[in-house]
């Protein structure tokens, strides 16, 4: 399935959507990748530019972490690394180094793209057109399949003697020039010897993207997606092309879908006895696809447009997935423009629909519904409601979204006794996934909330660090040994020493960018200030 090559995923009317520039970004028209497949160009390696990249995408306006919708993708995701680790696509040292991790992006734009190091991110744009979770699955298969096949590595290599951060910098030199919008300062991006041996790589071959084409259905079949999502999404795809394709499918600019790698995958679908009929949309899937169709624009017209759709007259005349999803996007779009009794009516609205079809039984549906009343509630300002609404639901079940909801909730409550089982879930949570910046965040404001200064500081800091923001990890880690040092009450001796160690692991992280930023040859003393 066409996709957004190594960096021009990045570099594609940039992260950031052009309406919120306040202009229509023009695609960066990238040159077909070479063949060339080589191993200097390592798995160290790839991580570490991999890393570099996605610090800087985390503090970009457009990277989204929204709860509900990264639980549904991850819902997704994850059994495809699970086939892919079973059928040997994934070896121990891959394993190791890459945390196969995907990501949202705010763009309406119709793309996903696969990153050195294992991350792959999709824009929500991809996931408001998806008829069905095998359609969005396919994409996800096809861009593991890219970092499994090691495409990404192979396509770089001819590019490996440059340092690991000279690399990363050139790609996310593309992002700076597409948000330029002017082919002069896209040259300039571009220029020099090194640069332009890059530049003539971004694009993934033909047969790199067919081998993707053929282990991204084998690892979708195997994880119990119906492999037809692929050649019906290729359908949607090649229908879109024929129609209008106006810079909203970078995946068709990138890499043309070819009549030939269509035909293929309907080929693969029957000549491995694959059920070549998609199976009806499960209703988790379509509210998330009115989700993503919110998010991706949050200017106040579009969001009057989709408030609409809670008052449309043929609304009653629609199937049970489209009302939901109308009531739903009317909901949350409404929340937007803070216009709350409507957003609560459209809810309730869906809600009683969903009570009331055959269908009431759906659990992951209702929950999701439960959870976008909570959120209304919070947005409003009502506390009491929301913490009713969280129980009588059994939101708080241990997962990602239950355990944000409820901090949430916590806050804006403010009681010591709701304030103190959401520190402690968030803290068991962030120290299992250290690199979930929304939760150390969270967990910064309710611990000050409690009186635990050192613990908020903590948090403070892991969260910037978990946002690749380095030096603004660095100062409140040192805040925090100040902090501890002066001592007082709520100082944790634990917390403290747990500071002076990550300190230090951040010290020398940045001790080590700062070599690899050196050219070779460089002379310059060994000794860099922290």
């Amino acid at each position: 399935m066409p996709c957004a090559a190594l960096a021009l995923c990045i570099g594609l009317g940039s992260l950031l959507p052009a309406q919120a520039q306040g202009q229509q970004q023009p695609p960066v028209r990238l040159p077909a990748l070479g063949e060339s497949a080589s191993d200097d160009f390592n798995l160290n390696q790839e991580k570490r530019i991999g890393e570099q990249i996605m610090r800087e995408i985390r503090r970009d306006p457009a990277y989204l972490d929204d709860a509900q919708l990264l639980d549904y993708l991850h819902s997704l995701w994850a059994p495809l690394v699970r086939t892919a680790r079973q059928q040997g696509d994934i070896d121990a040292d891959t394993e190791r180094l890459f945390p196969y991790e995907s990501f949202l992006v705010r763009d309406r734009s119709v793309n996903a793209f696969a990153l050195p190091g294992g991350y792959v991110g999709v824009h929500l744009g991809l996931i408001a057109i998806t008829a069905t979770p095998d359609e969005l699955a396919s994409v996800l298969a096809h861009e593991l399949a890219h970092v499994t096949r090691r495409h990404i590595a192979r396509s770089m290599s001819a590019a490996s003697r440059s340092s690991t951060l000279s690399l990363a910098a050139m790609l996310l030199g593309l992002l700076v020039a597409s948000r330029a919008g002017s082919p002069d300062v896209a040259q300039a991006a571009i220029m020099g010897g090194q640069a332009a041996m890059l530049q003539a790589q971004l694009n993934f071959s033909r047969d790199m993207e067919r081998e993707a084409d053929r282990n991204g259905l084998a690892t979708m079949a195997g994880a119990g997606f119906a492999p037809a999502g692929m050649s019906a999404m290729f359908d949607k795809l090649d229908n879109a092309s024929r129609l209008n394709d106006s810079g909203g499918f970078p995946y068709l600019r990138s890499h043309p879908l070819t009549t030939d790698r269509i035909g293929e995958a309907r080929q693969m679908v029957q000549a491995g006895a694959l059920a070549s009929s998609l199976p009806p949309a499960p209703l988790l899937h379509v509210l998330m696809q009115a989700r993503a169709r919110v998010l991706m624009d949050p200017g106040v017209q579009a969001l009057r447009k989709l408030q609409d759709f809670d008052g449309r007259a043929t609304m009653d005349q629609l199937p049970l997935a489209d009302r939901l999803h109308g009531l739903y996007a009317a909901a949350l779009a409404s929340a937007g423009l803070r216009d709350f009794d409507r957003a609560d009516r459209a809810q309730q609205a869906a809600a009683g629909l969903l009570a009331a079809s055959p269908q009431h039984g759906d659990g992951p549906a209702r929950r999701a519904l439960a959870q976008l009343a909570v959120q209304l509630a919070l947005a409003r300002g009502d506390p009491a409601q929301a913490g009713r609404l969280l129980a009588a639901e059994g939101l708080v079940d241990g997962g990602r979204t239950g355990l944000l909801l409820q901090a949430e909730w916590a806050l804006a409550d403010g009681r010591a006794p709701i304030l103190r089982p959401s520190v402690e879930a968030l803290h068991t949570w962030a120290t299992v996934h250290r690199d979930d910046a929304a939760v150390w965040q969270a967990l910064a404001q309710a611990a000050g909330k409690l009186g635990l200064p050192l613990r908020a500081v903590r948090a403070e800091a892991e969260a910037q660090a978990a946002l690749g923001n380095l030096p603004g990890a660095i100062d409140r880690f040192r805040a925090g040994q100040q902090l501890a040092r002066a001592g007082g009450t709520g100082i944790d001796f634990i917390e403290a020493s747990v500071i002076d160690a990550r300190l230090r692991d951040l010290q020398a992280l940045r001790r080590q960018l700062l070599a690899d930023e050196r050219r070779p040859g460089d002379r310059r003393r060994d000794d860099i200030p922290d």
